[in-house]
């Protein structure tokens, strides 16, 4: 079976008639009746049944045209990307799940020409961040520190080949939605939070408490639940009144205005930072990533170490 049979037969599917499709495909129509029977034979079915009015599609052939319009697809789409002579620049970022992470996305992309690039950006587990840098599947991953996971994860990051830069530090800060009984407060305590469901990230197979992307989070909690996007986990604060441990920066434009962070009583400091390849330099999209978010973060009024 081969790419061009697959268009010989596609090619006949759609004018009915093998006559009209050795025309169109500029070779004699015994040579493509010889190539379509070729096929049939190779994969044991009768595509079209013949006859004196044209061709008609079988129930086999019908299925098989489905898949041989897949693949021809994917050909098409291969020939596009390679075989032009153009190749889109491509540029992705890894993060724990952070709006500020996004919204500095959101306008780095804003400087370029999206005909001339491919981006991503992977809101992802912790490990899933280094592993991505790791393999190059991202040149940039946004993660924190701390006291408690700091040295499971920086001898990871090390043995990743990696480098952590420090962006900023803050404290922990409770998310919650705005309408939420303990939202009016200027600090929370742990202890008031106890009859409340707390939200946590989803890790996969590398769920380690030095992996949460939440502080605290070796915590006797009475009352869990883990999701696996920001949207469901806003939900779940609307919904159950539940609430996640986080920077304490939002990203309204994203998130909404529905809301809040309110300060956590607790001596727990974050250090947010992002990780790239040991002894690389960023690339120029990169650069300009960082410095979106830098920007990002000094709009929000917090003081950026790189600075």
């Amino acid at each position: 079976m081969t790419i061009q049979q697959l268009k010989y037969v596609v090619m006949v599917a759609n004018v009915n008639s093998i006559n009209e499709a050795a025309k169109r495909l500029f070779i004699s129509q015994p040579s493509l009746s010889a190539a379509i029977k070729e096929l049939e034979d190779e994969i044991n079915i009768n595509i079209f049944t013949r006859s004196n009015r044209g061709v008609t599609i079988t129930a086999e052939g019908e299925e098989f045209l489905g898949y041989a319009r897949q693949v021809l697809n994917q050909v098409e789409l291969l020939e596009d990307k390679y075989l032009d002579g153009h190749i889109k620049k491509k540029f992705a970022v890894s993060t724990q799940h952070y709006s500020f992470a996004v919204k500095a996305f959101v306008e780095m992309v804003k400087s370029f020409d999206m005909n001339e690039y491919e981006f991503a950006i992977r809101e992802t587990k912790t490990f899933d961040v280094l592993n991505d840098v790791k393999n190059g599947k991202s040149e940039i991953g946004i993660l924190y520190l701390n006291n408690f996971n700091e040295k499971i994860l920086s001898k990871l990051i090390k043995e990743f080949g990696l480098e952590f830069h420090q962006l900023f530090q803050c404290k922990g800060y409770v998310y919650l939605w705005k309408g939420h009984p303990l939202a009016k407060k200027e600090i929370i305590t742990m202890e008031e939070l106890q009859d409340y469901p707390c939200l946590s990230f989803e890790q996969g197979e590398n769920n380690s408490f030095y992996f949460a992307e939440e502080i605290l989070s070796t915590y006797e909690y009475k009352k869990t639940i883990k999701a696996c996007d920001r949207a469901t986990m806003l939900n779940l604060m609307v919904g159950l009144y539940g609430y996640t441990l986080c920077s304490g920066i939002i990203c309204e434009e994203l998130n909404g205005s529905d809301f809040k962070a309110v300060l956590l009583d607790s001596d727990e400091i974050m250090r947010i930072g992002y990780i790239k390849r040991e002894y690389s330099s960023l690339s120029d999209i990169g650069s300009l990533y960082i410095e979106e978010l830098e920007k990002y973060l000094e709009s929000n009024g917090v003081f950026v170490f790189s600075k």
